[in-house]
């Protein structure tokens, strides 16, 4: 994988989250990244390829939230990793798949999230051009 392509899409999907593609009801773009994970992710893979994983990560706090990112030729690559407090702690990333086909797939089987997805997909697309 290319780091500029990689460096390209980070710039993209900063500039393209909002409160409309987040599953944060407090989305802010303080924290741009907050509740952007599984679209973020889906969209990474559109471009990388690769797996996308769920971990769970504990706040400092102790409360506890889903988190997906991916891993791609077997580096994750998590572009939303800084919606989370100093102090946060992920368990072992695993595919989240449950009757789907792949943890992709369980993620998109919401509605809400696949039109948050195709709105960012689209936003992004803008910024650094269609999926060749």
């Amino acid at each position: 994988m290319g780091l500029e392509k990689l460096a390209a899409l980070e710039r993209a999907l900063q500039k393209s989250w909002s409160a409309d593609t987040s599953s944060a009801q407090d989305w802010t773009a303080r924290n741009g990244a907050k509740g952007q994970c599984a679209v973020t992710a889906c969209v990474v893979q559109d471009y990388l390829g690769g797996d996308l994983v769920n971990t769970i990560a504990t706040l400092p706090s102790t409360s506890t939230v889903s988190h997906y990112f991916n891993v791609v030729d077997g580096e994750a690559i998590d572009l939303t990793c800084e919606q989370f407090p100093e102090g946060t702690t992920l368990t072992e990333p695993k595919a989240k798949a449950g009757r789907y086909a792949s943890t992709r797939a369980y993620c998109l089987s919401y509605e809400s999230t696949r039109l948050r997805y195709e709105t960012l997909r689209r936003r992004v697309a803008e910024h650094i051009g269609e999926i060749g």
